[in-house]
């Protein structure tokens, strides 16, 4: 290259040259600025940026880009390896969280940017119940709830469930297992009471307006008729009693379906007893007449022997309400003894046998005599049959 000057010239080469070295020097040092310099991603809790970065290392890199670290923060790759163009920096600063772990505040750091990193920090079952989703990032003093799932023991209506839940209180434990409660019905823990690991949970099922019916038997009345064909000391039935029914209404309470109480709230006649109607003589009997030699003298007792008393308890219940158990009782009312028999019935049996009227003979043959009316007829001729149990 040729330079042509009208000045002096070796002092116009020696300038040329001066200008030749400063332009090399401006080459080079553009060609070093660029080769230093590099593209880096920084990923920092979470938000990606793209930085230029300039330096050997993570360290200058995140200097260049104003970032400050603890020994706390989280830096991938670590601080002294080298940086190339296109890698990606990574920074998770440390945070202090307040976390509500079931019910109990506590204070964590953590480098993790989202909620499922804290989760696995604090070793919480991944179906935890969380106030935030769990892939939200992660904030400076961010409040989150956590609830562990927990087994409950649910005995209700004849079952004993055990389930796993992540319900906060007793009354969403209910509603998650489907459980209505009646206004009268039982729980055994408050239905606001936080949820803890193997709690029992009991319910008990209350019914103070349950209702119930019950049948009872009405007795049956007697009427009395005279009957002025029958003998004084004679007395038939004409018709026989019928017991009626009676329905009780009653209110209840019940406790898990057992009745523990019961008040009658009403009653109402179903079927109306039958009164028996009874025929008493009138007419005096006429007097007996002379008995051969052979007969017992009237009012006396034979003497004859009574087989040995069977079913005596029964015959002393019913003498009781016969004739308060008085077995020598004339009551002048036709009735005689302690069973009450009448004359005809006595004889007709073979109590003359015995004596006249039954309140002349024996304890031990009123009885016989009784015996032998009872294989024949029941207890049907005592009013007091009842008494027999």
């Amino acid at each position: 290259m040729n330079f042509l000057y009208k000045t002096d010239g070796k002092l116009s080469f020696l300038k040329l040259a001066g200008q030749a070295a400063v332009l090399v020097a401006l080459v080079a040092g553009l060609l070093t600025f660029t080769g230093t310099s590099k593209s880096v991603t920084l990923v920092m809790d979470g938000q990606s940026s793209s930085v230029q970065a300039f330096g050997g290392s993570v360290a200058d890199v995140l200097k260049g880009a104003n970032v400050s670290v603890t020994g706390e923060d989280h830096v991938s790759p670590a601080l002294d390896t080298a940086v190339v163009d296109g890698d990606v920096v990574t920074v998770n600063t440390a945070k202090d969280i307040t976390v509500s772990l079931d019910g109990a505040e506590k204070t964590v750091t953590t480098t993790s940017t989202k909620i499922s990193g804290l989760i696995s920090q604090l070793g919480i079952a991944a179906n935890a119940r969380l106030s935030v989703p769990a892939d939200t990032l992660l904030a400076n003093s961010s409040d989150i709830s956590i609830i562990t799932p927990k087994q409950v023991t649910l005995v209700a209506d004849g079952k004993k469930t055990v389930k796993t839940t992540t319900a906060q209180d007793v009354s969403a434990v209910l509603a998650e297992a489907g459980l209505n409660l009646a206004p009268t019905d039982q729980v055994s823990v408050p239905g606001v009471a936080t949820v803890v690991e193997n709690m029992v949970v009991k319910v008990t099922r209350v019914n103070t307006n349950g209702t119930d019916t019950a049948t009872e038997a009405v007795a049956f009345e007697s009427e009395q008729k005279v009957d002025a064909e029958l003998f004084k000391d004679e007395k038939k039935t004409t018709r026989e009693g019928v017991a009626g029914s009676l329905e009780k209404t009653f209110r209840t309470v019940t406790i898990d379906g057992a009745v523990v109480s019961r008040t009658e709230t009403g009653s109402k006649v179903v079927v109306a007893p039958v009164a028996a109607q009874i025929s008493v003589g009138s007419k005096e009997r006429p007097a007996p007449k002379a008995e051969a030699a052979a007969t017992p003298a009237a009012g006396a007792n034979t003497g004859a022997s009574a087989p040995a008393m069977s079913n005596e308890a029964m015959w002393d219940a019913i003498a009781q309400c016969e004739s308060t158990g008085n077995w020598a009782i004339n009551s002048g009312n036709g009735y005689y003894g302690g069973l009450q028999f009448d004359i005809g019935t006595w004889i007709g049996a073979g109590g003359g046998a015995y004596a006249p009227n039954a309140s002349l003979a024996t304890k031990a043959q009123q009885i016989d005599i009784a015996n032998k009316v009872y294989a024949t007829r029941g207890l049907q001729p005592w009013g007091c049959a009842h008494a027999a149990g």
